[in-house]
């Protein structure tokens, strides 16, 4: 009787005003902070922090603010940061095992589907990983291998350039290609030309959803993504890329069964599609086509965008600092001179060219957040509780620019990876890509790349 009194004296507006107030009563006491969890700033009701921006400035207000460790929330959604050297290394080396696996982006989860290496788990992330680092190394992570593919490439680089030398050029999609062609030649058996439209089309797919992917209206995807899927937006421009992309991969598979030889494996999917065989009594690892196309994908934005991107960084900081950029080459002549392509087995030699190379790296700050990890149990981060289940985000372009760790970090200066003797010294706090098992086989072929891009480079143009 009570309820029908109401109903006959409220109207439609009084209804609609009780439903939300319902509903964000619902929300608060959903999401209400737990116990001991790292602090963060006041959440919208319903929305969460989804304003709130997670560019490097952004985070690095929040960690001044909070501390190191401090939480946000997306829809209903709790996410943790980690900010500074101290606590990231806590996080991805010291309790690697607490926060090993990957959770679930619905934004990156309509292509990658949680398999393959990057973003995947368990048993499967395991024995692909495992397949991956063991024949990656056999047909060009292998220290020969790879120099030899980039010592090759580096002419056609070059030559590029020479070309261009009439007047200004853009350089952008030269140096990724060339630097894709690298992967491309262990992962398909072939380099394309510069001047492939279908492999240039490809990049920049890619590339346009690397940048759609930091976008905020992308970002409200991970929070609604049943709603979002139905509604225009860059989201579905992101998708839209990785579909193509995704075809292209399926068209080289498919070259690759059609002409495969399992007594003379050419590349990395020859070596996978005779793993496919030997595996068909486990499927639980994974070994078929769908994981080879995203597992392709992996390979390809591992062994490219970081290390297009740090060189193009090289090109800005070698015009910027020309008293460096002297330095390098009087160094690079000095030990490898003209006679000879720059090889691995001169980098003890180039302290100063190696020092300027992790420079370049910590300024560039190419990768700011590391992908998100999940906690595997419960597990305690600068004194605050991190539930099993929560999604833990590394920032490390913090550690790039601790105070604590760098004694100039906000000016381009070599020193930092140099001893009083001017021989080349490591750093813990150099953490471009990561840590721990985070620290993955594609970071490895980035580096050697980046090594041997610059010493070339820097010969014939510095």
């Amino acid at each position: 009787m009570i309820f029908q009194a109401l109903f006959e004296c409220m109207d439609f507006t009084s209804w609609l005003l009780v439903t939300l107030a319902a509903l964000l009563v619902t929300d608060v006491v959903r999401n209400w902070r737990p116990h001991n969890f790292p602090p963060g700033p006041w959440a919208l009701p319903i929305l969460g922090n989804i304003f709130t921006g997670l560019d490097f400035q952004s985070i690095n207000k929040l960690a001044e603010q909070y501390g190191p460790v401090f939480s946000l929330r997306k829809g209903s959604t709790r996410m943790v940061f980690v900010s500074g050297y101290k606590m990231v290394k806590e996080a991805l080396v010291n309790q690697m095992d607490s926060f090993v696996d990957r959770p679930v982006v619905p934004l990156f989860h309509k292509t990658f589907k949680g398999i393959g290496i990057a973003l995947s788990n368990g048993y499967l992330w395991k024995q692909q990983r495992k397949f991956a680092n063991t024949h990656l190394r056999y047909f060009g992570e292998g220290q020969r291998s790879l120099e030899k593919y980039i010592q090759v490439e580096s002419e056609f680089l070059c030559e590029a350039f020479k070309e261009e030398q009439r007047g200004p050029f853009n350089p952008h999609y030269t140096i990724t290609t060339a630097v894709c062609n690298i992967i491309s030649s262990v992962v398909f058996g072939q380099r394309f030309e510069y001047s492939d439209q279908t492999f240039r089309t490809v990049l920049e797919l890619d590339n346009e959803a690397v940048l759609l992917a930091g976008s905020p209206l992308v970002q409200l995807y991970d929070v609604y993504p049943s709603l979002l899927d139905h509604l225009p937006g860059p989201h579905q421009t992101l998708h839209r890329n990785y579909r193509e992309i995704m075809a292209f991969l399926a068209k080289q598979v498919e070259k690759h069964r059609e002409e495969w030889n399992p007594e003379d494996p050419r590349d990395f999917i020859d070596v996978y599609l005779a793993e496919m065989e030997k595996k068909k009594e486990d499927p639980q690892a994974g070994f078929n086509i769908e994981t080879l196309l995203v597992c392709t994908l992996d390979l390809i934005e591992a062994g490219t965008e970081s290390s297009s991107t740090t060189l193009r960084w090289a090109l800005v900081y070698m015009m910027h600092h020309p008293e460096i950029q002297e330095k390098v080459q009087a160094e690079i002549d000095r030990v490898i001179g003209e006679s000879r392509q720059p090889a691995a087995a001169d980098r003890p030699n180039l302290p100063f060219t190696d020092a300027v190379i992790h420079e370049i790296q910590r300024m560039g700050n190419i990768v700011p957040l590391g992908f998100p990890k999940m906690a595997t149990k419960d597990a305690t981060l600068g004194g605050y509780l991190i539930p099993k289940g929560t999604s833990l985000t590394t920032a490390l372009g913090s550690v790039l620019f601790d105070k604590n760790e760098w004694a100039t970090p906000d000016n381009f200066n070599p020193e930092h990876f140099l001893d009083s003797e001017g021989k080349f010294r490591r750093r813990e706090a150099f953490l471009p890509f990561s840590a721990g098992r985070e620290y993955r086989f594609g970071h490895q072929i980035e580096i050697r790349e980046i090594n041997g891009w610059k010493q070339k480079g820097g010969r014939s143009y510095v």
